[in-house]
């Protein structure tokens, strides 16, 4: 090997390790501040960030007992425009993830006012906070596939948006007014349109939880028991959680914050063959009861996501499935109820 061509690999080399150490300093460097970490899905992305190496800051109303140590916290409330001001301007954070909401469907045609206040209000605080940044931070919106109307197909971004109760009217709303920053003020907001998603640390009033904590509070009698149910006919498009968080960081990492990305399985389960599954789980006899109070009449029979876009564009795809997610809930409420 001549001496200049031995000059030249060992040149690349070097180049090849200097860009490796600039992109992990860079990465090292790089601030997330995610607002409502204390729900299911900010633990999961506060460690989705923390394992890729990002620094994370962390707020909501209350502080969650769950919060990992690395995670800076503040105690802020969204609807205070002010102390959302500060928050980011003390923090300087590159990006600014907000899961804080009101987001469930139930509550919101109970609260319909709370829910576009904290929803549509709340979403216009961070905004307004992160364009009076000398560098302005990306911004990610949480929205649902309660935006788009009714559908027994797959829905994929082109399907129409005609959300038909409270929660999803919220989420276009906030859509609506993310599009409005990102052209008047060049502000780079990012909205993504989940389905539905599960995991350890739902809160049991949630269906999946419900029927894992009941299977698994029988499990541990040693006896025959009875789970109670509500309606069984829908199907849904489920994903585990951390294939959700995912997801997001891949989304907010990328230059392209025009495309609204719906983000699921892609696989509609009924709730009747996810019960069964998980009453499987059981060493005991269980039968399975429908409880008159628990019982709603189901609007849309099937809610199915699309996930050719982000595919396409990302190469995310589904790493867990549902069921994945419930062994892991009803193990969990095995080892600690």
């Amino acid at each position: 090997m001549g001496k200049r061509m031995l000059s030249d690999m060992l040149a690349l080399v070097d180049s090849f390790l200097y860009s490796c150490l600039w992109l992990e300093v860079n990465i090292l460097d790089v601030k997330v501040l995610i607002f409502g970490i204390g729900g299911l899905v900010g633990h999961y992305l506060a460690q989705e960030f923390l394992d890729a190496g990002y620094e994370v800051y962390g707020s909501d109303i209350n502080k969650p007992g769950n919060l990992q140590i690395e995670v800076e916290f503040t105690k802020v409330d969204l609807m205070n425009g002010e102390d959302v001001l500060h928050l980011i301007s003390d923090t300087k954070p590159d990006m600014v993830v907000n899961l804080a909401a009101i987001s469930s469907v139930g509550a919101s045609w109970n609260i319909p006012q709370t829910t576009m206040m904290v929803n549509v209000v709340g979403a216009l605080n961070i905004m307004e906070a992160a364009r009076k940044q000398e560098v302005m931070p990306k911004v990610m919106f949480i929205g649902s596939s309660e935006e788009y109307e009714t559908s027994d197909k797959p829905m994929n971004e082109g399907t129409p948006l005609n959300a038909n109760n409270p929660y999803g009217i919220s989420k276009v709303t906030q859509e609506r007014f993310a599009a409005l920053y990102k052209e008047q003020y060049g502000m780079k907001v990012y909205c993504v349109r989940p389905f539905n998603h599960t995991g350890v640390g739902q809160r049991d009033s949630f269906v999946l939880p419900s029927f894992c904590k009941q299977a698994a509070e029988i499990e541990k009698t040693g006896k025959s028991g009875t789970i109670k149910v509500g309606n069984l006919a829908a199907k849904r498009d489920f994903s585990h959680v951390k294939d959700i968080v995912r997801a997001y960081r891949m989304i907010i990492e990328s230059d392209d914050c025009m495309k609204n990305y719906n983000v699921g399985s892609g696989q509609a389960h009924g709730l009747n063959e996810m019960l069964d599954y998980i009453v499987s789980l059981s060493s005991q006899d269980i039968t399975v009861e429908v409880d008159p109070d628990r019982f709603r009449p189901v609007d849309n029979s099937v809610i199915c996501c699309d996930n050719g876009l982000i595919e396409k564009e990302l190469g995310w795809k589904p790493e867990y499935s549902v069921f994945d997610a419930l062994r892991e809930m009803f193990e969990y409420y095995v080892r600690t109820q």
